[in-house]
């Protein structure tokens, strides 16, 4: 029986990750911001939030397939830009983007990915939206933008969260290095995890792929700090496509951002992984939603571990949603298998969730 066979849940995914994946590692997936009360606020919210039980509505024939954008995807969630997935497990933003591909779903292509952005989308066979970072003077920020639209990405996700990383005590205590880095103290954390140092080894240490054909080296704690409403106008005029600004808690700034010609807003709190003291998402989306009105494309992240959750951000007002680190895990837990049977574990939720509350379809679709 393989270690897929063993993933009932994210719970179950996550347990076996903290298992096989070296000390740092895990906790560079897994942690966040301060003491972590931030993960905990949502988690509650979310947890407070009760599903309405509904009987007699024939829900036998149910859909989870959605719009997004005026394009058809099977799932009403998808993949959240995640940076150095391939961390959790060699080739695992290939394994992403292959699950993309096959339910048509969008795929997050982070900035720090470990594979090419040319090469995700082609592999995602188009599912794939390149989320971007602000950084410095904003010279390689537009560059990436260029190769972004050459690329033919039609989805672009300017994160605007990260003015500068957020203090993560797990990262600091382990000596979390982006490039990474090996040094004596992973030495030894990677010699206790043989299979992950062994299989990293061979397929060879991840590298910042995107930034290897720009021109500039890149450095995680460059400051952010310069961007503002002129850079967010600078990039509109720039990109014809869709434009999702993805990291807003707060009522003002989503109208503005309406106001400004943004397509879509991804309302998260980075995993809480940027502000301790930020509110809770799932509150925060509720009031975007009811401030932006009914018709404007609403996104959500953060803290989702289940389809019930999923359920519960579709019916508080996201058109769409993404799971991340909880596919790491899966990945981390029982590689490619362990990831589509935690996504089939993810849709299987939903579909029941869906049933219990009378509901055949699971939410909205966006408009453009």
């Amino acid at each position: 029986m393989g270690a897929a066979a063993h993933l009932h849940s994210a719970d179950d995914a996550r347990r076996l990750a903290r298992r096989r994946l070296p000390w740092m590692i895990f906790d560079y997936i897994d942690g966040a911001a301060g003491s972590e009360q931030g993960t905990r606020r949502n988690r509650a919210a979310l947890d407070a939030q009760v599903l309405r039980p509904r009987i007699l509505q024939d829900v036998s024939a149910r859909s989870l397939a959605t719009t997004l954008f005026n394009r058809p995807a099977k799932r009403p969630f998808g993949i959240a830009p995640m940076g150095m997935c391939n961390l959790s497990g060699a080739r695992a933003d290939l394994m992403l983007a292959r699950l993309a591909a096959r339910d048509q779903v969008p795929l997050g292509v982070s900035t720090v990915a470990s594979t090419p952005l040319e090469r995700m989308i082609e592999v995602a066979e188009g599912n794939a939206w390149f989320q971007l970072y602000f950084s410095g003077d904003g010279t390689g920020t537009f560059k990436l933008v260029e190769r972004a639209k050459a690329a033919d990405y039609q989805t672009l996700v300017l994160t605007v969260d990260v003015p500068e990383v957020g203090r993560r005590p797990r990262e600091l205590r382990h000596g979390f290095k982006m490039p990474f880095r090996i040094g004596p103290r992973q030495f030894v954390d990677f010699a206790l995890h043989p299979q992950w140092s062994l299989e990293t080894l061979f397929f060879g240490r991840p590298q910042l792929a995107n930034f290897q054909m720009v021109g500039y080296e890149f450095d995680r704690t460059e400051s952010r700090a310069k961007a503002n409403w002129s850079t967010l106008a600078r990039l509109r005029d720039a990109w014809p496509g869709n434009l999702v600004v993805k990291g807003v808690l707060d009522v003002e700034d989503a109208l503005a951002l309406k106001s400004a010609g943004v397509d879509a807003i991804q309302v998260s709190s980075h995993g809480a992984r940027q502000l301790e003291s930020a509110p809770a998402p799932f509150l925060a989306l509720q009031d975007i939603r009811h401030a932006v009105g009914p018709e404007y494309p609403l996104f959500y992240d953060s803290g989702l571990r289940s389809g019930e959750d999923a359920l519960k951000a579709l019916l508080a007002g996201a058109d769409f949603v993404f799971f991340g680190r909880i596919l790491q895990f899966a990945i981390a837990a029982a590689k490619e298998p362990g990831l589509r049977k935690l996504w089939d574990v993810l849709s299987e939720e939903l579909s029941i969730a869906m049933a219990q509350s009378g509901l055949t379809e699971p939410g909205r679709s966006t408009k453009t």
